[in-house]
């Protein structure tokens, strides 16, 4: 493991970093710092940060700047999202955020190479850029987000190819969920391998 003092000068574009409750996924309703590293090149048209998708014009900060804001906090999880996370070298930042103790979870497209060190990967596929095969081993929870009903055997084609371990997760797109989230229902009680990702965040009105 590199030593935190080779990692303190290495910077990262953060769109935003902020202490909250996971609202999705296996970690839901644990508190978590959320750390959004700003650039992406999938381009979801449904996307509910686009802001995050240029690098340009968004705060350039240290490892040691972000892991001493999480480090404020009492709880020990992170999670690196964005954007598309991946895109980047996260290995220096993942090295400094294990030496302060934290479990550190990630949500990418897999559309990038996984670097650093994460203990559990979030692995959300998009249509809009593929993912990389490697993902399909290293995933500890599968979540689609479901935008139209031809979206659920896109879904199955994408556990079809991942370990019996791996957690699957249909999603609804916040912007359709009152159409969407009854269908979800009425395909979980028929597939019962997967399981109900609610954003449950945008339901308490926090971030």
């Amino acid at each position: 493991m590199e030593n935190l003092k080779d990692t303190v000068q290495i910077t990262y574009p953060v769109m935003e970093a902020f202490y909250t409750i996971q609202g999705e996924g296996k970690y839901q309703g644990h508190a978590a710092y959320f750390i959004r590293l700003a650039g992406c090149d999938v381009g979801c048209v449904w996307c509910d940060v686009k802001e995050s998708w240029e690098e340009e014009g968004h705060p350039i900060l240290s490892v040691d700047e972000i892991v001493n804001e999480a480090k404020k906090y009492p709880g020990r999880l992170a999670v690196i999202t964005g954007g598309e996370p991946c895109m980047h070298d996260l290995s220096p930042l993942t090295t400094a955020l294990k030496e302060a103790g934290f479990h550190i979870n990630i949500e990418t497209s897999g559309a990038h190479e996984l670097s650093g060190h994460i203990d559990w990967v979030c692995f959300s596929p998009k249509k809009f850029k593929a993912p990389l095969d490697e993902f399909y081993q290293k995933a500890d929870e599968l979540k689609v987000v479901i935008f139209h009903k031809s979206d659920f055997a896109w879904a199955e084609e994408h556990a079809s190819k991942l370990g019996d371990d791996c957690l699957l997760y249909l999603q609804p797109e916040w912007g359709k969920s009152a159409k969407i989230l009854p269908m979800i229902v009425d395909y979980v009680k028929d597939n019962p391998k997967w399981k109900i990702s609610l954003q449950v965040h945008k339901y308490m009105d926090i971030p």
